[in-house]
């Protein structure tokens, strides 16, 4: 069978290309196409448009992108119908996704969403065109079973595809010596993927550098981002730098500071004591306080339900709290423990691994008809 898969950013690429492998063990002669990134192409998807090229953060950087963002949707709903799938795999990224999902409901195509919208966060409503215009749901957190049972749309809960990744690293055990670390310990630094986060967050980040002179900063770069956006910083010797070796570099580090996103899930299921950090553009962040309903922003405190991890927001992601905050974190500090302990808790709640696989084999068995197997 056909599938076209689309995925907006960095951490659906990763999940993306999971889920052809997912699919594969289902259907061994699946073919693919869709948006997304060089993992999912690497997985044997004929990539039409790269997530780099799609990427805009937060809601006044949409607003001055919308005649890129229309030219991109006229572009992929004439791509679609050309290529006239079974399926029509969406993966999170919901600005453009339920747009998506609208327009190809109405063409009669099967619609599935992997990795729900955040809607349970803000404009919950849009569940509602959700389950008009989708036909199946895979969730990955256990509470999205509820908040979509009040809107009468019955969902899949899969588990968490992170821990397919996770379970599939094999820290490299010369890692340090190949990207020239020496023996100090290491403060990692998640800046995020996006060009407005590394603008809008890096810097700060290395202002607590003077205060840990113990220990080297390394900073996890992306290499579908311009490598000018790191270069001042290695100039300067402040930090280290090292491309699409997150995991690698987390499996060696002391403490991160981490960029609110699926990275601070992927920090905390790899035991590494963090503090999670966020900054928008004031007109961003003033739209979002109004809407959003959640207490946290990442997903490790929502998910536990509790502030885990400690989130600096805005203003408060200064030096004086950052530098806090890691030597609460760091071993010997007043929290490192406790956080430790609240890891070992989310573990328990995320589960272990399968959501690609199981996704998958839902996914073609749904399209076969095979709904005995299913039950």
């Amino acid at each position: 069978m056909k599938y076209y898969i689309i995925a907006g950013e960095r951490s659906g690429d990763l999940h993306g290309s999971n889920l052809i492998k997912g699919i594969k063990a289902s259907d061994p002669n699946a073919e693919f196409r869709g948006w997304g990134g060089d993992m999912m192409e690497t997985e044997g998807m004929q990539l039409v448009t790269h997530y780099k090229d799609t990427a805009f953060m937060g809601f006044l950087e949409v607003v001055m992108n919308l005649r890129t963002i229309t030219g991109f949707l006229k572009k992929c709903k004439a791509d679609i119908l050309e290529y006239q799938p079974n399926a029509l795999i969406l993966i999170d990224y919901p600005g453009f996704n339920l747009r998506i999902a609208s327009f190809a409901k109405s063409n009669g195509l099967k619609v599935f969403y992997y990795i729900s919208p955040k809607v349970w966060a803000w404009n919950q409503k849009r569940a509602w065109k959700i389950k008009a215009n989708v036909d199946h749901m895979f969730a990955i957190f256990p509470f999205e079973i509820d908040f979509y049972k009040k809107y009468d749309f019955k969902v899949d809960y899969v588990g968490n595809p992170l821990m397919d990744a996770i379970a599939a690293f094999r820290p490299d055990p010369d890692f340090r010596r190949k990207h020239r670390l020496d023996d100090r310990p290491i403060i990692a630094l998640l800046p995020g993927s996006r060009k407005q986060e590394i603008i809008g967050m890096l810097d700060t980040m290395l202002t607590t550098q003077k205060h840990f002179p113990g220990h080297q900063y390394v900073i996890a770069g992306v290499s579908n981002l311009p490598s000018t956006l790191y270069d001042q910083y290695l100039s300067s010797g402040k930090a280290t730098i090292v491309y699409e070796s997150t995991y690698d570099l987390l499996s060696v580090a002391e403490a991160a500071l981490v960029t609110s996103g699926t990275a601070t899930l992927e920090t905390a299921l790899l035991k590494v004591p963090e503090v999670v950090c966020y900054r928008t553009s004031a007109i961003s962040y003033s739209v979002a306080k109004r809407l959003i309903r959640i207490p946290f922003i990442s997903l490790v405190n929502l998910i536990l339900e509790k502030e885990a991890v400690r989130e600096l927001i805005q203003d408060e992601l200064n030096e004086e709290n950052l530098v806090g905050e890691l030597k609460r974190i760091l071993p010997g500090g007043s929290e490192h423990s406790r956080q430790m302990e609240d890891y070992e808790r989310l573990a328990e709640l995320v589960g272990g691994p399968g959501a690609s696989e199981r996704t998958g084999a839902l996914i073609v068995n749904y399209l076969s008809g095979n709904t005995d197997q299913l039950k």
